[in-house]
């Protein structure tokens, strides 16, 4: 019997989002704290939703620990499958606020540390999605963990997930980026990347049909690819493409966590079963109100109503 939605598997952190907006890190004086972490992100935002979300991942068992699981806690999202033995503090992650992408520093701790014990069989058999990050990918023992439970999950009919969220700063050795990313690919999995990703993760610039054409070939059915004011465009080898414009917004409060706001309501319907475009609706409307809120998205029952309408 399928008991969880979504299960996420990836970091777990602290975003410390800076209160001046658009200012550098290093022009940034004050910050206020976020539970983050995109894998995180996703399961608190399907949660919201009213789906049944549960995360693999692993923090400190410290007070920013405590923050983390009882935030998710609250969100109705299952913590049953959080490490907290490593003896690592939680990661936290300093982020500036900007209206672009957002510049950030990292402190990477207890989030790498998922024991492969945690992703059992019995959990993929419970699942509906398995889904990961390029950021979660990054690090051992983390990377085996998942890679070992996406193998399994395949084998298993489960539909994959990924956001390739490839950073630089995250992962130094693009190469070895592209191989481990290369064998998650491989599983078929629902991709969604933006603009910047393509940007850094092809060291340069690509156009739209050469970095369809590159996934495709290394086993993707469907891309989705997000770029912030000129729309998305989805790329699926049964549909072919798809492109809508952006949501125009005016007041722009928070660009953090508009990506995993928007996978969130893709994935929220897919599981509902919408079509492609459908999909692309309601994760537009998902991010566009992200945008408008700082932190997380607002309460389940006004989202609900807010899907409903567009349905």
């Amino acid at each position: 019997m399928k008991t969880i939605d979504i299960l996420c598997i990836g970091e777990v952190l602290i975003d410390f989002i800076g209160h001046e907006k658009n200012a550098t890190i290093s022009e940034t004086k004050d910050y206020h704290r976020f539970l983050g972490g995109s894998p995180t992100n996703v399961a608190v935002n399907a949660a919201r939703l009213g789906l049944r979300s549960a995360i693999v991942a692993s923090c400190g068992n410290d007070g920013l620990g405590d923050f983390i699981v009882k935030k998710l806690q609250d969100d109705n999202v299952d913590t049953s499958l959080i490490n907290r033995t490593s003896g690592l503090p939680t990661s936290i992650i300093l982020v500036s606020k900007s209206m672009e992408t957002p510049d950030f520093t990292a402190y990477r701790e207890a989030d790498c540390i998922i024991p492969e014990t945690l992703i059992t069989s019995e959990l993929l058999k419970s699942s509906k999605i398995y889904h990961t990050t390029c950021f979660a990918l990054s690090k051992n023992p983390a990377r085996t963990s998942i890679l070992k439970g996406a193998k399994e999950a395949s084998k298993l009919g489960l539909q994959l997930s990924i956001d390739l969220n490839y950073s630089q700063k995250i992962w130094p050795d693009l190469d070895e980026a592209k191989e481990v990313i290369r064998e998650y690919l491989s599983y078929n999995p629902l991709l969604k990347l933006s603009i910047d990703d393509c940007y850094r993760y092809f060291d340069g610039h690509k156009s739209d049909q050469e970095i369809f054409d590159y996934f495709h070939a290394l086993g993707v059915s469907t891309i989705c690819l997000t770029r912030g004011k000129d729309g998305v465009t989805i790329s699926d080898l049964d549909k072919g493409l798809i492109h809508q414009d952006a949501i125009k917004i005016d007041d722009i409060k928070d660009v953090t966590g508009a990506g995993d706001a928007f996978w969130a309501g893709f994935l929220y319907a897919q599981i509902q079963e919408k079509s492609l475009k459908e999909s692309m609706t309601i994760a537009q409307k998902l991010a566009t109100i992200k945008l408008q809120n700082v932190g997380r998205l607002p309460d389940m029952v006004g989202l609900k109503n807010i899907i409903n309408d567009i349905v």
